[in-house]
């Protein structure tokens, strides 16, 4: 799995779209934004997240977080984050890596109307240095069910995270 699921899935649906490859770590949003040089909320982190029992993904920009009380109205219940072990299982790519590309599990993935902000977006590619470049519309229309929000980003002073 894991970077070569993210290739192959890409290839399949989105062959125009090239992988970006770094020597630096892109694991985390700040890490990633330095190596991509770009803003942190240009970053689109993908969110592991179960609710009721049911499991799912959750495309966010980077600097957003989840909002318990938007995720409750949004989905019915209390929202749970994945844990790494879990996390890799389901998706086959590991925290850090995980994006909605080439997922080990078929899962059912939103993307967060914090996105919009952007033109475009670098999710993860199934690794801990690689990533894709996408327009939000695009990237949404590839892998998303629908949009929903169920984040908060950050107020112009606070700290992004």
């Amino acid at each position: 799995m894991t970077l070569e699921s993210a290739r192959s899935w890409l290839a399949a649906h989105a062959p125009d779209l090239p992988i970006l490859e770094v020597a630096e770590s892109t694991a985390t949003v700040a890490d990633a934004a330095l190596a991509l040089g770009v803003e942190p909320g240009r970053i689109a982190k993908t969110l592991a997240v179960r609710v009721n029992g049911e499991s799912f993904l959750v495309v966010a920009r980077g600097d957003a977080r989840l909002d318990n009380g938007k995720t409750k109205a949004e989905f019915g219940g209390r929202p749970r984050m994945l844990g790494p072990d879990e996390t890799l299982a389901l998706t086959g790519h590991p925290v850090g890596g995980v994006c909605p590309f080439g997922l080990a599990t078929p899962l059912l993935v939103y993307c967060d109307v914090s996105l919009q902000a952007y033109d475009i977006v670098y999710p993860a590619a199934g690794s801990l240095n690689s990533s894709v470049e996408v327009g939000v519309d695009r990237l949404a229309g590839l892998v998303s069910t629908r949009w929903v929000n169920v984040c908060r980003v950050p107020e112009p002073s606070e700290p992004a995270g």
